[in-house]
Order: C-alpha cells, then sequence, then structure tokens
C-alpha cells in the first residue's frame, strides 16, 4: 500500500491535511468535481480543473517485488507536475515524488508504507474504506508549541493568505477616521478613499492577476487630471452639444426613451471613453517598451484593461462625487436645515454613490476594458471588437441613469445585470488568459 499526502504551501506535511490511501483495485482521482475521490477546494484552488489527474496501480510485473503506482494528467487546463516537470500522459511514482497540480496549485507527496501499515488490524484494508487514515493515539494526545502559539509556524503566510494587508490598511483608516472626527470633508474624504479600496480589492481579487500597484493609483490619477483639464469641456461639447447628450434636464419632464437616448450620448458614451483613455494610454505606451515592461504597464490581454479600466472608474467617481454631488447636497441642505444635518445628508448620499461602484462606473468601464484587452489578444478583428464593446457598456450605463424614471425595481434589475456582465467579462478574461496558471482568483460559483 501507499500513501499520497497533501502538503501546505511552504512544503510541509501539516496536520489536517488530506491523507489517503491508496489501494490496488481503486483509482484515485484528484480535482473539484465533489464526484473524485481526492476533492479539491476550488475556493483555494481556482486553478485546478474538476478532473486533474488520477493516480492507479500499475499491473504487477512478475517477480516484482516493489509497488508500482503510475500519475495520468487527464488533460487538464493547467499541468500536473511531477517534481516541478511538466507532466505528458503518464509516469511512473516512486517514493519522495511530488506532484502538484497546475504550478501554483496544491501539491501532493507520495509516501510507501509496505512494511508497517498504520492502519489498526482490526480495520480491514478493502475499497470501502478508502478515506483519511485515523491518527494513532500518539498522535490525538500530542501538543506542539506551534499549536499554542500558531503565529510561529504561519507567519510566513499571513500577507499572502489571510488577508494582512487589507487588515493593516483597515485598521490605519479607522485610526484616522477617530482622528478627523469633526472634520466633515476629512471623515468623508477617508470614508470613500477605503470603501473604493476596498471595492477595487473585490474587483481585483476576482481578475487574480498581478498587476503592480503604482500602476493601478496611476490610471486612477490619469482619470482625475483628464476631469480636471480643459479636454473635460470638449468632451462636453461634442457628447452634450453636438451631439442630442444634453442631461441637464429634469428627469419627470422627459419620458423614459427620450432620456435614455440623453443618457446615452451624454453620459454613457462620453463618460466611457473618458473613464477608457488611460486603458488606451497603457495599451500604446506598452508597445513601445520592453517585453518585460509591456506586462507590467501595457496592456496585453483583457484582465489587464479590466484592472486598469475599473481602476480608472475608481477615480472617476472618488472625484464626481467628493467634488461635485457631496457639496451640491451639503450646500443645499445647510440652507435649509443648518449646518450638521447637511453634513450627515452628505455622508448618506457618499456611502452608497461610493459603495455601488461595483455595480455602476466599475462595472461599465470593466466590461469595456475586457473588449479593450480583447482587441489587443486578437487584433485583427480590433475595430469591430471596440465597438461592440463600447456602444454596450455606453447602453448600460445609459439604462441605469435612466432607470429611475420607471421605478425603483428596475435600478435594482439594472444595477446587478451591470454586475453581471462585469463578471461575465471577467471569467471569459481568465479563461482565455495567456497567464491562467500563475491566476489566483477568487472562484465565482
Amino acid at each position: 500500500m501507499a500513501f499520497l499526502r497533501q502538503l501546505s504551501k511552504n512544503g510541509i506535511a501539516e496536520e489536517g491535511l488530506l491523507e489517503r490511501l491508496l489501494l490496488d483495485t481503486k483509482e484515485i482521482v484528484l480535482g473539484r468535481d465533489s464526484k473524485n475521490q481526492v476533492v479539491i477546494d476550488s475556493k483555494l484552488y481556482g486553478m485546478v480543473s474538476r478532473r486533474h489527474a488520477a493516480i492507479r496501480r500499475e499491473r504487477r510485473i512478475r517477480n516484482s517485488k516493489s509497488a508500482s503506482w503510475v500519475i495520468e494528467d487527464l488533460n487538464s487546463a493547467n499541468g500536473t507536475y511531477l517534481n516541478g516537470q511538466k507532466l505528458q500522459g503518464w509516469e511512473r511514482l516512486k517514493e519522495g515524488d511530488r506532484i502538484a497540480l497546475g504550478q501554483n496549485g496544491p501539491e501532493f507527496v507520495i509516501e510507501e508504507l509496505n512494511d508497517k501499515p498504520n492502519y489498526p488490524p482490526s480495520l480491514p484494508i478493502n475499497p470501502s474504506n478508502l478515506g483519511t487514515r485515523p491518527l494513532a493515539n500518539s498522535e490525538k494526545d500530542s501538543l506542539t508549541l506551534t499549536q499554542l502559539f500558531p503565529i510561529i509556524s504561519t507567519g510566513r503566510q499571513l500577507a499572502g493568505k489571510a488577508y494582512l494587508y487589507p487588515a493593516i490598511f483597515t485598521i490605519v483608516c479607522v485610526v484616522l477616521m477617530f482622528l478627523t472626527i469633526g472634520d466633515a470633508q476629512a471623515f468623508n474624504f477617508l470614508t470613500a478613499v477605503y470603501i473604493s479600496v476596498a471595492a477595487y480589492y473585490f474587483i481585483y481579487r476576482l481578475c487574480g492577476k498581478h498587476k503592480p500597484w503604482w500602476v493601478l493609483l496611476g490610471s486612477g490619477f490619469f482619470t482625475v487630471i483628464i476631469l480636471s483639464s480643459p479636454i473635460l469641456n470638449l468632451f462636453i461639447l461634442i457628447f452634450r452639444h453636438l451631439l442630442p447628450g444634453n442631461v441637464l434636464v429634469e428627469q419627470d419632464e422627459v419620458g423614459f426613451l427620450t432620456l435614455l437616448v440623453r443618457m446615452f450620448f451624454g453620459a454613457g458614451l462620453m463618460e466611457e471613453l473618458l473613464k477608457a483613455l488611460p486603458v488606451f494610454a497603457a495599451l500604446f505606451l506598452g508597445r513601445l517598451l520592453p517585453y518585460r515592461w509591456q506586462q507590467k504597464i501595457g496592456v496585453v490581454e483583457p484582465l489587464d484593461a479590466i484592472l486598469l479600466a475599473t481602476a480608472s472608474a475608481v477615480g472617476f467617481t472618488l472625484l464626481e462625487t467628493l467634488g461635485q454631488y457631496v457639496p451640491i447636497v451639503v450646500h443645499n441642505a445647510s440652507i435649509q436645515a443648518g449646518e450638521n444635518v447637511a453634513q450627515l445628508q452628505g455622508l448618506q448620499l457618499l456611502i452608497p454613490r461610493v459603495l455601488g461602484m461595483v455595480c455602476g462606473h466599475m462595472a461599465y468601464s470593466g466590461y469595456f476594458g475586457y473588449f479593450i484587452g480583447l482587441s489587443a489578444l486578437r487584433g485583427r478583428n480590433s475595430c469591430f471588437i471596440l465597438g461592440i464593446g463600447y456602444f454596450t457598456s455606453a447602453f448600460i450605463h445609459a439604462l441605469w441613469n435612466a432607470a429611475g424614471v420607471l421605478s425603483v425595481v428596475m435600478l435594482v434589475i439594472v444595477g446587478a445585470l451591470s454586475y453581471a456582465f462585469l463578471a461575465a467579462a471577467i471569467l471569459k478574461a481568465r479563461a482565455i488568459s495567456p497567464t491562467r496558471e500563475k491566476n489566483f482568483a477568487t472562484r465565482l460559483k
């Protein structure tokens, strides 16, 4: 007999990880499918296929006393690695071999225990007993220093697995919020920044591709600079005066279709193109840079463009909310109800506007970003691809702006639809990504 033991990320066999007995009469299939003998957690290891690899007993060679097991890759998307080498077809296993499902996936080691099986004599060894090896009494009673002080053994894994950096960012923001109580503008700014970073981190984890933080931050600042420059006036002239995009009307004065057309030109087409400018800049700049820097800064696939576009949307939303909507509400309310009520109403407007980015500006921009990245990946039909993405994202944007005329329920439906479009784009971008094996994404079910 032999044991298949799962290793932790640092290559050490830890308690609680899977340990499975391999039997002559049973094939062991590893993957995310719940019907497999070894089921991999899809939330932790999204790169593993449903039926990734199989381990089976090889027919015994005459006069051979050694155990003979083979492993076969089942046409997995990210490959099976045996001792660091990608598996082609099948290979014979030996004691100490290490198996990895994908380059960054779960890792296992083969341990042969032919002489001293750890099963008690009363437990028959047959296929119905296939499962986790029971612990011996000495193992049950043992108590180690790392069990009493877990941070000793898992300290190095905190940054990668336990969301340490988001927690530190939260603590810093909380402390600063305490310090700014009484200063409404500073408090509102910190609240908006914290919510927007949390919303963006959610999308970043769904995309699952590393992009330098300064590149993402630069995309947001690029958009803020554009909105603060004369370029905005040029866009307003084209989309809201030359084209039928006059949005400065009372919504009750016009019908739904008329409002939808105006929002399509004056909000959808104009704002989606504005937010996409940093993405196009990164696309063209990347083509001028060496390959290494092109991967960091440029746009070579849809995931790159989605990350840059949603970062641009964060900058757009923060400037629009803190620089336009909140000041207007505070000014109007202060005249009618006083300063304290005005500041409260401003905060009540700020929170839903920034929190709604995921199904609002980030959704529209990220969806258009998918098509910008797709045009970079499939350059032959780039104009057609960009046209589909631009007009679709602009229409969804306009539909949200006009839906309030119909009902609140319609706003909920359009918001959910917007997020569904973005989520679908992210899933497809991950599926066609050239760097799929390195993806660390949180899985969507």
